[in-house]
């Protein structure tokens, strides 16, 4: 697999997307090759490279349970809304956010991916973030196909 990062089109869509939704962070995540395990590959608006080391078990995590589920996640006060163990959520950690808006990417009908947006305070997205992430989400999985789907 090519880096992620090295895609010039993944990071003009995710920087893209941080604009017009007005969030702070954005974040593009993908279960690996082999194994069930989920890694962060890109960000926009990270304070520091943590997400590159951040690998989360499939259902575990935002990722994970994005991937598992296949089903849309919003987090409005981390760590005060959440089921389970804040250490199982690395990604809220390292970025220091409070809240989040993800989506699963969808590679042959199964989620294989993530794209999260998020801020480092209290805030509800709006359906328009929701439908801006969505779009997103579709154009990365356009981009990425080719690059990374040996299915």
């Amino acid at each position: 697999m090519s880096e992620i990062k090295e895609l010039q089109a993944v990071s003009n869509v995710c920087n893209q997307l941080k604009k017009a939704a007005g969030c702070e962070f954005v974040a593009l995540a993908l279960q690996n090759e082999a194994g069930p395990d989920v890694r962060w590959h890109f960000a926009a608006g990270n304070l520091n490279d943590k997400y590159k080391r951040i690998t989360v078990r499939f259902g575990k995590g935002i990722a994970g349970k994005i991937i598992s589920s296949g089903s849309p996640m919003e987090m409005v006060d981390f760590p005060n809304d959440i089921i389970g163990k804040i250490t199982d959520h690395p990604i809220m950690l390292a970025e220091k956010l409070v809240s989040t808006y993800a989506v699963p990417l969808f590679f042959n009908a199964v989620p294989k991916g993530v794209l999260l947006i998020g801020n480092r305070e209290k805030h509800i997205f709006s359906e328009r973030s929701h439908e801006l992430v969505k779009e997103s989400a579709h154009l990365l999985e356009q981009i990425l196909k080719s690059h990374i789907l040996r299915l």
